[in-house]
């Protein structure tokens, strides 16, 4: 069967994805899991986006991107994990009257990583004054095992953290990971184009489906830790 081609597999994305908007700064979220006996979704992005507003409790603003409809979750109408360590999280709340498709688009296996060389494209809004979902692409780089993480031959700005990074197979788009961080090349002393970091999705294989209320799910998110401090140019720069 033939490769769906982008602007193809942009369209099969759409309602999956969400702006995040919090008191502090904005990203990009995509439905990963839903319950099949309750309306329990599960939203992921990166850790960075949501971590200051889950530590101090402040509302999460969630604008699903096709329709339009927005959901504005307080402390007491979600549940927050977080792993730090991979900057990834996941945001469960009741969907309510956001319409969504009826099963989240297929992961990658589980710990299964692409190898170097292949073609894979994300998405997100970047912090551009005017800009709706953008579209970006570039080449895996290299897959780094210790950190369950991609290196990608691509750019990752402000914004986009949080995006699914996806390949094609087939008549869909399968994903593979999370937008994380923009490395720049300062070797040199000034910055030159480097690669992005895209976090694997292992870790949100069938997520909703374990849990059966937003209680259970608030009982078990993660405890509140204070965001890490801004990057310098030795670190990632969060995207």
């Amino acid at each position: 069967m033939a490769l769906i081609s982008w602007h193809e597999a942009i369209d099969r994305l759409n309602p999956f994805i969400f702006r995040i908007s919090t008191p502090d700064g904005s990203g990009t979220g995509w439905l990963v899991s839903q319950s099949n006996a309750t309306p329990l979704c599960v939203i992921a992005t990166a850790g960075h986006v949501i971590a200051h507003a889950h530590y101090w409790e402040e509302p999460i603003r969630l604008t699903h991107h096709s329709s339009g409809e927005t959901s504005l979750l307080r402390a007491g109408d979600r549940a927050i994990n977080i792993d730090h360590n991979s900057d990834t999280a996941a945001i469960t709340f009741d969907r309510g009257a956001i319409v969504l498709p009826e099963a989240p688009l297929p992961l990658i296996e589980l710990d299964y990583h692409l190898k170097p060389g292949v073609e894979i494209g994300w998405l997100g809004f970047p912090a551009i004054p005017g800009a709706n979902l953008c579209f970006f692409s570039g080449r895996t780089s290299a897959y780094l095992q210790e950190t369950n993480s991609y290196l990608v031959d691509g750019v990752a700005i402000n914004g986009v953290s949080g995006g699914p990074a996806f390949q094609q197979i087939d008549d869909k788009p399968e994903l593979i990971g999370v937008v994380s961080a923009y490395i720049p090349n300062m070797a040199t002393g000034t910055v030159l184009p480097g690669v992005a970091v895209v976090r694997d999705v292992n870790r949100f294989h069938d997520f909703a489906n374990r849990l059966r209320t937003l209680d259970e799910a608030q009982a078990q998110q993660s405890a509140p830790k204070e965001s890490p401090p801004p990057p310098t140019p030795e670190t990632p720069t969060r995207a």
